[in-house]
C-alpha cells in the first residue's frame, strides 16, 4: 500500500523535485503518513476529514460520537457511521467492540451499499428516482450465498427495512458476519447517514435482530436531536 516518490512522479507527471517538496509538506502537516521500512506515503485521515459531512453546519462526525460510543458499551460490539459517496458507502466514524474477538474496518473504507446493513437502510429512504437512477448503475453480484443480488431480492429486502424501520445483514458483504443498522433521515424522510453494529455470527443471531435494530433506531433520534437542535 502506499506510494514512493518515483512513483508519484511517474503517475502526477511533474518534476521528482516537486513532488519530494509537496509530499514532505503534506507529510510535516499530517495530510500524509510515510512508513518507515520502505519510505512509501499514504493518505492519512487527516486528509479525509476535510471532506466530512456537516449537517445544518454541525459536524455528523462530532455530533454521532458520544451516541455511537454508548451503542458501543450497551452492545459490546463495534460500532460505525456510514454515509452514501456515489453508488457505494463510506465509513466516517468507528468505535471499536469491547470483546476480545470483535469485527473491525477502517475509516474511509468504501463498501457496496446492497450487501450491508446500513447501505441498504440508506437505499430504503432514497427517493424513488434517485434509486432507480443508483439501481441502473450498480451491477448486482453475490459475494455470499445470502447476498442480495438481484433486484427482486433486494426490492423484497428494502421493503421490509421501510416497514421495520431497521436493516439487517445475515452474512451477506462477508461469512460470518451479521450487521443491524438504521438510517438518520433528514427532514424529508431521506438518510443523510446511517450507523450499524457489527459483531460475528456467532454471537449476533438473527433472534436478536429486533431488539438491537430497536437500539440503532433509538440511537439515530438521538443523533437527530443533536444535529437538529
Amino acid at each position: 500500500m502506499g506510494l514512493s516518490v518515483a512513483e508519484m512522479t511517474r503517475h502526477l507527471g511533474i518534476p521528482q523535485n516537486s513532488v519530494f517538496r509537496i509530499s514532505a509538506t503534506l507529510h510535516e502537516r499530517g495530510y500524509l503518513v510515510r512508513r518507515e521500512s520502505d519510505k512509501r506515503f499514504s493518505l492519512s485521515n487527516k486528509l479525509f476529514d476535510l471532506g466530512r459531512p456537516r449537517v445544518r453546519d454541525k459536524s455528523l462526525v462530532a455530533s454521532a460520537r458520544e451516541s455511537l460510543e454508548h451503542l458501543r458499551d450497551l452492545t459490546g460490539e463495534t460500532v460505525q457511521l456510514l454515509v452514501r459517496s456515489g453508488i457505494k458507502g463510506v465509513v466516517l466514524d468507528q468505535v471499536p467492540g469491547r470483546h476480545l474477538v470483535k469485527v473491525l474496518g477502517e475509516v474511509g473504507m468504501r463498501v457496496p451499499l446492497y450487501s450491508c446493513a446500513p447501505g441498504k437502510a440508506l437505499l430504503a429512504s432514497m427517493p424513488e428516482p434517485e434509486f432507480q437512477a443508483w439501481c441502473g448503475d450498480v451491477p448486482l453480484k453475490a459475494y455470499t450465498r445470502t447476498t442480495r443480488s438481484t433486484r427482486e431480492a433486494l426490492l423484497a429486502d428494502l421493503d421490509g427495512v421501510r416497514q421495520r424501520g431497521y436493516a439487517t445483514d445475515e452474512a451477506e458483504g462477508l461469512e460470518g458476519i451479521h450487521c443491524v443498522g438504521a438510517a438518520l433521515l433528514d427532514e424529508r424522510g431521506v438518510g443523510v447517514a446511517a450507523i450499524t453494529v457489527m459483531a460475528p455470527a456467532f454471537r449476533l443471531p438473527p433472534s436478536d435482530f429486533a431488539a438491537l435494530g430497536a437500539e440503532c433506531l433509538r440511537t439515530c433520534g438521538k443523533i437527530r436531536e443533536v444535529l437538529w437542535s
